[in-house]
């Protein structure tokens, strides 16, 4: 039977071999703490739109200001967010163990503004604050821009438009409906003149090969000792795999999540149920010490 919910068992394995390799897969549950929404599975909606839905080239082509409205909301919340403990946990191991790696698949920028290297960290999906031309001939891209709103017609509070003086784009309240934004209305790529867009991984698009390639030279350093599945359901390739993989190179499984699914765990595999905020910085606290009053580690 899998070790559930035992953090001086946890402690112990930790401790055994202090230049062990650890990698990290985390997920949307990661962000969870400092409020940000995890449109988790199909059924995700914002506005009553399926969120994975929105999620896709197609989605941009239909309707620009719409998928637009959805990432300069997720954008708005990041920016208002602050990373929470679980983020400083996982910077403050990744400062204390080289040997360390962390995948993230959420977008939000809160493990980099945690001070998480970027050397031991690796963005499956992109980031919010990227943007990239949605022309596939150009090769524009830009990093992060944080700026809120990006253009007048994504503002979160209520604006006008020289169109319609009246006219309000509330994107955070839910409560008032939005309105369709033109394109010509939308961030304009600088090079092309075409549609910027996100530069996030949509559905139906293959995530960035150089990427994928560093991190299996790292996999393929060494044994493993323990890979923390934090925040995720770990369902998504490719990221799914990266368990099996770090399992292949003798790692132990670590799940901190708010629902642990016994059954996907082996004998010797540990798990954690409840907020990553709370459980990560108890389960490392034999490496990267005890947290301080604002979360942050020494």
């Amino acid at each position: 039977m899998p070790i559930i919910n035992d953090i001086p068992a946890f402690h112990a394995f930790l401790t055994t071999n202090p230049n062990s390799r650890i990698l990290a897969l985390c997920g949307a549950g990661l962000s969870a703490a400092s409020g940000l929404p995890t449109f988790r599975g199909a059924g995700g909606l914002w506005r009553n739109h399926d969120a994975t839905r929105l999620a896709t080239p197609e989605a941009f082509r239909a309707d620009p200001g719409l998928v637009w409205l959805f990432y300069a909301y997720r954008r708005h919340m990041a920016l208002e967010a602050k990373p929470n403990p679980a983020h400083h946990a996982l910077a403050a191991l990744a400062r204390q163990r080289r040997k360390f790696l962390c995948l993230t698949q959420n977008v939000d920028n809160l493990s980099q503004r945690a001070g998480h290297p970027p050397s031991q960290l690796r963005t499956l999906h992109g980031n919010l604050f990227t943007l990239k031309c949605f022309n596939r001939r150009c090769s524009h891209v830009e990093h992060n821009n944080t700026a809120d709103p990006l253009v007048p017609s994504l503002a979160p509070a209520s604006v006008t438009t020289p169109a319609d003086a009246t006219r309000p784009l509330p994107l955070v309240d839910a409560d008032v409906p939005l309105v369709h934004i033109p394109a010509s209305e939308l961030p304009r790529c600088p090079q092309c003149a075409s549609l910027l867009r996100p530069g996030v991984v949509w559905f139906g698009e293959q995530l960035d090969g150089a990427l994928l390639g560093e991190i299996y030279e790292w996999l393929d350093e060494g044994p493993i000792s323990v890979i923390f599945v934090v925040g995720t359901g770990a369902q998504v390739w490719p990221a799914a795999g990266y368990v099996q993989e770090a399992a292949a190179r003798g790692a132990r499984v670590c799940v901190v999540n708010t629902e642990v699914a016994e059954e996907t765990l082996g004998p010797e595999d540990f798990g954690f149920v409840g907020d990553a905020a709370v459980l990560l910085p108890r389960l490392l606290e034999p490496v990267i010490g005890s947290t301080k009053d604002d979360g942050t580690f020494e």
